[in-house]
Formats: structure tokens, C-alpha cells, sequence
């Protein structure tokens, strides 16, 4: 291992370096593992050859911060961190959040809000025309006008309210690379136009002839119907075999979207992964407890980028893009023996995993000529008939890292498709991943039980869930093992409506599962239901959406999720009674909630009893 990358200009000089080439700023901590993005990039442009010095965290209320290293010679890279800062700093409700994962000691308030933007804003001042990069999820998921949830209203593409000279989005390293060569031979970043995987602008003369326009700026934030028009184009050209070029115009300025980056092939991102991690955080966290976000990943593999499952709702498809590339057996194998050397390990790798842990393999065959289908989706609201369905390589690569010395056990943690295991007519994955690779419990993201609701979310029917759960159980018994399932539920998605929230409340019951904690639907940028959010709008129908925006009524829904607690019992009656569904007020057994003892009940007959808990205790699902 290398060490890590210089973070004062004392170690930058221990290096013999009179300047660095880059500059890259982060608003997370610095942690220096493969699960962080900026890990990624910084290490891929160090075994390129180029100087880069990690600047974390700066404040940015002063210039001390972002003048510590001097004006490096190429330029600056600029990301919020792992996560967009706003969904960093804020809940559903937009209420500060008490603790930050990817800050030292978990503390808050050590990036400001919209961290890109700042930043920027603030090399502009001291710099000047000094070239700057912006990426990472927070600029690549607001690279067009966008719906902002926290400002309620449309805002500019980042690269615009940055001052940015490019925006690489994606999945970066083929983009970064490119440019920090480009620039390196002389190129001025203003000519540099032509690289897949980024964003630039030019006025609106000098707009290119090819590619898909948006609606602009102007248009959709006069008017839904453009913005859900302007949605779909921008989702449906997210593919790098067939996606076009795709414009949008801000004013007098012409905001030009480059086709996706070429995915990495097999052995590059072998070798990205083979890069000279520290795989922890800098030791100047130490003081502070370490940095929390280091904690879930320190043990876990990833395996696999992309995901075709593309629900509406996630970030991913748009981000990542739907196409899977993965690593091979050996690389997965190295990094395992790997983490069973370091000092700390104790035996349990605790996933080998991705966005979609069980996606090894493209969906289908025909992708490598055509790219993924246009407007349709390879698993929802069915599975494509065309579908490859094959666990094969996988649990092979968990029989050889489950046998390595050291390794006593290998959990799967990060989510799997449940409705894509199915598909597989060869059961040896299912029962394999019961016997051997569940902590106890399975997490899943059935999300909901309404069709509706579901093909809303571009999620399966609940049929599929229902026919999973029963095999998981059925496996569980058989290798005499008392497993759970955590089911993931989401209230108040655009089309839920509140009937909607009372079915999902009786299938919980019906099925024993008491969910502790409910998600209310997050809208956060870049993705189709957030679109919905805002527009009331289904962008591939162009028909009416419900949306619960107010507060009250996005509480109603999620109390009806947690009928069962007392805590909720008013608002699970209030919820009721505007349903329509009175009837489900009472003591009886189908019932959700008692009635309300300060009121004459008269309607109860003294004969109905309680369920007494019986039908929860059959149950063998709970969700933590």
C-alpha cells in the first residue's frame, strides 16, 4: 500500500512535489475504500501518473481551507461526497439530522448545504479561470434543470449555479481520465467537448446539430407537462450503446449532455479494484472515533455496478445506468483474502454485494447489439419474457470465499431481487443463500401490496413477494433455521393514495409483520417518481398521478403502516374514518385499531374479542 494521499501541504512537499496536479474536494471525510467514490477517482488518477492531494471537508466560510495546497497545476475536482448534502443534512420531513455517517465522529455541519455549488464558488473567488471539474452523485444527479425538493421549486442544471467548466456523471474513471490526459497535453478546458460521460455548455449559436433537446429551463419551470416531457427523454438516453447526445437550454446558454461513458470491461474493473486501498479512514479521525460510514463496508465486496431492476424511485439506473458489469472470480477472491489479513478481521465478510447483490450478468442476450430497451422495464410490472435468469457464477464465487481460511461466514447485505431469483428454474442459489448466507435476517423491498401503487414504483406485483416469502420459510424449516425476512416499505409514493395505505396495512397484518420503522417516499433529484412528485404526472403515460404532499396526510398513511402501535391508534382512527373504513375500528379480529375509549363505542357488541396476538405469532416475518 501506498499510503495515503497527501491532505496538508507539508505532506505534499514530503513527496517531493512542489505542486499537485489535482486538487480533489470532498464534503465527506476522508476515507480512503472502494466504496467511496472519491476513493476511486483519486486512485485511479495516482496510477495514471498524476499528482492529486485530498482536500476534506474545507471550510468553506474562509480561503485558508482551499488555498493549502496552492493552485495545483491542472485543476480542481469537486463532489459533495458519497451522497447528495441535502439528503445528507435532511430527512423526508426537512429536518436537520442529528448525525452525519460520513463525517468524523458522525458530527453535522462540517460541509455546507448544496456542497458542489459552495465549493466552486469558492475556487472561482480565489482562483479564477482556473479549470473545474464537478461529479459524484450530487452533480450528476442534478445535471439537468431539476425539481428541488428542499427549495420546492425547478433549479438549474449544477453545472451552471457551480461555475463548473465540465461535469463528468456516471461512474467516472474512463471521463477523469481522459480530461486530467487532455488537459495535461496542453488542451484548454473550454475546447474540451467530446468526452463521453460529461456536461458542458456553449452558447446557444454553438449548439451541436445532433442529439435529443429538452424542454428548457424556462419552459419547464412554466409548465409540469414539459418537465415530465423533458423527464422521460433524459431517462430513456441514459444507455451508452444507443443513448443520443441530449441538450437543454438555460437563457442564452446551451447545457449539452455527451452519450453515457463505455462501461469498464471485466479486467478494468479488476484493476480499479486492485488499486492500492488503505481501506479505512485517514488516521487524523482517530481523535474523533473514526468516521461511521467505514463501518457497514470495511468487510463487504463489491462485485457487480449497474442495475436493470430500475425502480422509478432510485437514483441508480440514472446514475449508474442499467447495464451490469462485474468483476471476475479472481479479483473477488484476491480482495477477500485480502480483508482476512487485516488486523481487525474476525472472520465474517459481511457482503458480497452491489446496488442489486444477485446481478451478475446482462438481463437479457440482446443487449450487447442493441443496448436495453427503451420505456420498458426487465422486471417490472412482469418479467421480460426474454429474461436470463442464472446464479450460477455467483454462488460459485460465495462457495469459494465462504471456503477460504479465516472466512467463517459470508452475508449478503445489500439488497437482492427477489422477483429475479425467482426466475431461475435452478433452486441451489435459493437454498444456498438460506443455509449459509443470512445474518438472521433477509432484507428485501417489496415497498408495497397495491398494484397500483407498485406500477407506479416500476416494481413487481406483490404475488412475487408472497411466493418468495413462502420458499424462504419453506428453506428456513428445512435447514432447521429460525430466519426472518425485513421487508422495506415505502408510504406515501406519488399514485398511493390513502385506500391504497389501508390495503397495505391489512396485508401486514394479515401477514404478522410489524414494521418498526416506514420511509415516507423521498423525492430526491434525477429519478421518475420524483418527476411524479412534482408534476402529478406519469412521464411514460403522460395520465394524472396522486400525490400526498401534505404533511398530515403523508402521516396518516405511514400510522396505518404501524397500525399496531399505540402511539398511532389517533391517527390510525382518523385514517380509517376518511377512508371510509370504519369498520376496521373495533375490537374484533379483522379490525386495525381499538376504538377510542373517551368515546360512547357504542357500535362494539360486548361479544367481539381480541385476536390476542395469536395470528402475529404464526407469522415468521418481522421488519426491524
Amino acid at each position: 500500500m501506498s499510503g495515503f494521499l497527501p491532505v496538508t501541504k507539508e505532506e505534499m512537499i514530503s513527496r517531493g512535489w512542489e505542486t499537485a496536479d489535482f486538487v480533489y474536494v470532498s464534503g465527506d471525510a476522508y476515507v480512503d475504500h472502494p466504496a467511496f467514490g472519491a476513493a476511486i477517482i483519486t486512485r485511479v488518477l495516482e496510477n495514471a501518473g498524476f499528482k492529486v492531494a485530498f482536500l476534506a471537508q474545507p471550510d468553506w466560510r474562509k480561503k485558508d481551507d482551499f488555498m493549502r495546497f496552492g493552485r495545483p497545476r491542472l485543476g480542481f475536482l469537486v463532489s459533495s461526497g458519497n451522497i447528495d448534502s441535502m439528503v445528507a443534512h435532511y430527512s423526508v420531513a426537512k429536518k436537520r439530522r442529528t448525525a452525519d455517517s460520513y463525517s468524523p465522529g458522525g458530527k453535522t455541519g462540517l460541509r455546507p448545504d448544496r456542497a458542489v455549488i459552495v465549493y466552486c464558488n469558492k475556487i472561482r473567488e480565489i482562483y479564477g479561470d482556473i479549470p473545474v471539474i464537478i461529479g459524484g452523485l450530487e452533480a450528476s444527479l442534478r445535471r439537468f434543470a431539476h425539481y428541488d425538493y428542499w427549495d420546492n421549486k425547478i433549479r438549474r442544471s449544477i453545472l451552471f449555479d457551480s461555475q463548473a467548466d465540465l461535469l463528468s456523471f456516471g461512474m467516472g474513471e474512463r471521463s477523469m481520465l481522459e480530461i486530467a490526459k487532455r488537459l495535461d497535453a496542453g488542451d484548454d478546458i473550454s475546447t474540451i467537448h467530446d468526452v463521453r460521460g460529461t456536461c458542458y455548455s456553449v452558447d446557444v449559436r454553438e449548439t451541436p446539430y445532433s442529439g435529443a433537446e429538452c424542454p428548457s429551463f424556462e419552459n419547464v419551470c412554466n409548465s409540469k407537462k414539459e418537465y415530465a416531457v423533458s423527464c422521460r427523454i433524459q431517462q430513456d438516453e441514459q444507455d451508452f450503446f444507443r443513448g443520443k447526445v441530449i441538450k437543454q437550454r438555460h437563457g442564452n446558454r446551451m447545457l449539452v449532455q455527451n452519450q453515457p461513458s463505455m462501461p469498464l470491461t471485466q479486467d478494468e474493473l479488476d484493476s480499479v479494484y486492485a488499486l492500492p486501498f488503505m481501506r479505512t479512514y485517514h488516521p487524523m479521525y482517530e481523535k474523533d472515533g473514526g468516521v461511521p460510514g467505514i463501518t457497514e463496508v470495511r468487510f463487504s465486496i463489491t462485485h457487480n455496478r449497474g442495475c436493470f431492476g430500475a425502480c422509478n424511485f432510485c437514483s441508480l439506473a440514472f446514475h449508474q445506468g442499467r447495464y451490469i458489469t462485474a468483476r471476475s472470480k479472481e479479483s473477488i477472491l484476491k480482495e477477500a483474502k485480502l480483508l482476512t489479513s487485516l488486523p481487525d478481521f474476525k472472520g465474517y465478510i459481511h457482503d458480497i454485494g452491489g446496488p442489486t447483490a444477485n446481478f451478475r450478468q446482462p438481463s437479457c442476450v440482446g443487449q450487447e447489439g442493441r443496448g436495453l430497451c427503451k420505456g420498458k422495464k426487465c422486471l417490472a410490472p412482469k418479467p421480460c419474457p426474454n429474461l436470463v435468469s442464472d446464479h450460477s457464477e455467483y454462488l460459485d464465487i460465495l462457495r469459494s470465499v465462504r471456503s477460504l481460511p479465516k472466512v467463517k461466514k459470508v452475508f449478503i447485505r445489500s439488497g437482492i431481487r427477489y422477483d429475479y431469483l425467482l426466475e431461475d428454474r435452478d433452486e441451489t442459489f435459493f437454498r444456498e443463500l438460506v443455509a449459509n448466507h443470512v445474518s438472521g435476517q433477509l432484507k428485501v423491498a417489496p415497498e408495497h401490496c397495491s398494484a397500483a401503487v407498485l406500477d407506479k414504483m416500476g416494481k413487481p406485483h406483490i404475488e412475487a413477494y408472497i411466493k418468495f416469502s413462502k420458499k424462504y420459510f419453506e428453506f428456513s424449516n428445512a435447514e432447521n433455521k429460525e430466519q426472518y425476512l425485513v421487508p422495506y416499505l415505502m408510504s406515501s409514493h406519488p399514485g398511493s393514495t390513502l385506500k391504497d395505505a389501508v390495503e397495505l396495512a391489512l396485508f401486514l397484518k394479515k401477514n404478522g409483520i410489524r414494521p418498526e420503522q416506514v420511509q415516507d417516499f423521498y423525492p430526491t433529484p434525477g429519478t421518475v417518481s420524483t418527476c411524479m412528485f412534482y408534476t402529478g404526472t406519469d412521464p411514460y403515460t403522460m395520465q394524472e398521478v396522486y400525490v400526498e404532499k401534505d404533511p398530515h396526510g403523508k402521516a396518516l398513511q405511514r400510522a396505518l403502516l404501524q397500525y399496531y402501535d399505540p402511539k398511532m391508534s389517533d391517527l390510525v382512527r382518523e385514517a380509517l374514518k376518511k377512508a371510509g373504513r370504519n369498520d376496521l375500528i373495533g375490537l374484533s379480529a379483522g379490525c386495525l385499531v381499538k376504538p377510542d375509549p373517551k368515546q360512547n363505542n357504542r357500535a362494539i357488541r360486548p361479544d367481539q374479542k381480541r385476536n390476542g396476538g395469536k395470528y402475529e405469532k404464526k407469522s415468521r416475518q418481522k421488519i426491524r
